[in-house]
């Protein structure tokens, strides 16, 4: 479903297109409408766009495509913000987290409404109204209850078997959606050259590890790793996730104060190369069957000595 967001004040590009489950927009029963909000991302630790759905029952995260050179029509304008939003649901304990990770350097039970503040992106105390929050801290840490009030201090331990479960859980799906792992995996275009019976039980492990750490710290990825028990890698391999490569589908929206700067990181548009005649000419000659120019210069197979 796509549904157009309107920013005020209104400016000459006043909307986005954004994919989204019609339940997102689902405000029916809910104190408030679904919001764009500026929160600390958990991996960069820098400004990132999020959604709370109706109600901030739910946690979203944004992502952008982009692609240069296209535009929407939205009703009678066009759109020349060529971006698509799509909003996909997030578990906002990865948000939480860090909140208790730097509370926990104190060594101390505390209320969690006074470990998740942020004076800088004060937004962040809603987190705590999701439907998964108050009910999955104990995953990550130690509870203690005096009276009617629960306190909660950070568990490295807890944290890390919550997110061994995540990536488990990931490996599952994995390998039930069919989706190719491992250094048989063509990262340009996702082609699979492997078997399936080929695959480790590591590659899906990595590729797992990858995705999980997409919403987590470089600290916090790399203890999971030997968590795992997976040695890590001096080089990057193609065990590494579309996420982890950074396509230009996969990117976060960094959130400015309009919310419209997103964290791709080049938005210049570089003019298209212009054809001579000869080229247009050549791309409509059909070639199938002809051979490339530099298979007449391959090296030919050794000869044995006789």
């Amino acid at each position: 479903m796509a549904a157009k967001k309107k920013r005020t004040p209104p400016a000459q590009n006043d909307s986005w297109v954004v994919i989204a489950a019609d339940s997102v927009l689902d405000a029916k029963k809910q104190d408030s409408d679904p919001a764009f909000v500026r929160l600390r991302n958990p991996t960069t630790d820098e400004a990132s766009l999020y959604m709370l759905g109706a109600g901030d029952a739910q946690m979203y995260e944004v992502k952008a495509f982009e692609e240069d050179f296209h535009s929407w029509f939205v009703g009678q304008t066009v759109q020349r913000d060529e971006r698509l939003l799509f909003v996909t649901p997030m578990d906002p304990i990865f948000l939480i987290l860090p909140y208790l990770i730097k509370a926990g350097k104190e060594g101390k039970f505390q209320p969690v409404d006074q470990i998740v503040m942020d004076e800088e992106f004060p937004v962040c105390s809603r987190l705590l109204s999701c439907t998964r929050s108050l009910a999955s801290l104990h995953h990550i840490a130690e509870e203690k209850e005096v009276g009617s009030l629960k306190f909660h201090r950070y568990s490295q331990e807890k944290t890390m078997n919550w997110l061994k479960k995540k990536v488990e859980r990931t490996v599952v799906a994995l390998k039930k959606k069919n989706i190719s792992v491992g250094e048989g995996v063509k990262s340009t275009t996702y082609i699979r050259v492997k078997s399936e019976s080929e695959y480790h039980e590591e590659d899906y492990l990595r590729y797992a590890h990858g995705l999980i750490s997409e919403y987590i710290s470089e600290d916090l990825s790399k203890a999971l790793l030997k968590h795992l028990q997976l040695p890590e890698l001096t080089s990057p391999k193609e065990t590494e996730p579309p996420s982890k490569k950074r396509k230009h589908s996969d990117n976060a929206v960094e959130a400015g104060e309009d919310y419209t700067k997103f964290n791709s990181a080049d938005f210049a548009r570089k003019p298209a190369k212009k054809m001579s005649a000869a080229q247009k000419t050549l791309a409509k000659v059909d070639k199938t069957g002809m051979k490339t120019m530099s298979s007449f210069f391959s090296p030919k197979g050794k000869t044995e000595k006789k």
